[in-house]
């Protein structure tokens, strides 16, 4: 009888460390799915972000090209009016200078817009790899909740 008892208490010790190895297991799974998200999120947010600057550098430059044409100054008493002046001095009319700013401004536009594109898809983006982060958190969060309920 003790050694039925016995061989039932090792069995049972058997089938623990087994759903304990198993359990183990899926955490790693889980730990390293939320390392490939954490890097795939990583991964993206630096992308985004120098795309974003990049627009934005192209936004300077465009403004700088607008404030060239326009005739005004950035910097308080900058000497760059003459700079200014010499340039629109190689337009031969007004309505060369004119068409000048408007395929200006049509540039900046398209710029903007892709902008504006740009940063909707990186918040889509974020919010989608940040769901899918939590999700796998949560995943692992549960496993280890089992586990412990298995163990106790």
């Amino acid at each position: 009888m003790t050694q039925d008892l016995t061989q039932k208490w090792l069995a049972e010790i058997q089938s623990l460390t087994q759903q304990m190895t198993q359990f183990q297991r899926e955490r790693d799974e889980a730990w390293e799915s939320s390392q490939k998200w954490r890097q795939l999120y990583n991964t993206e947010a630096e992308q985004r972000r120098i795309d974003t600057k990049k627009h934005e550098e192209a936004i300077v430059a465009i403004k700088s090209e607008v404030q060239k044409f326009s005739g005004i100054n950035t910097e308080p008493g900058s000497d760059n009016t003459t700079a200014i002046q010499q340039q629109i001095a190689q337009f031969s009319s007004i309505e060369e200078l004119q068409i000048q700013l408007l395929e200006v401004i049509q540039e900046r536009d398209c710029l903007l817009q892709a902008l504006k594109l740009e940063q909707e898809n990186h918040a889509q983006t974020r919010k989608s790899l940040t769901t899918a982060l939590g999700d796998a958190i949560d995943s692992l969060a549960r496993s280890r909740t089992e586990k412990k309920d298995t163990e106790g």
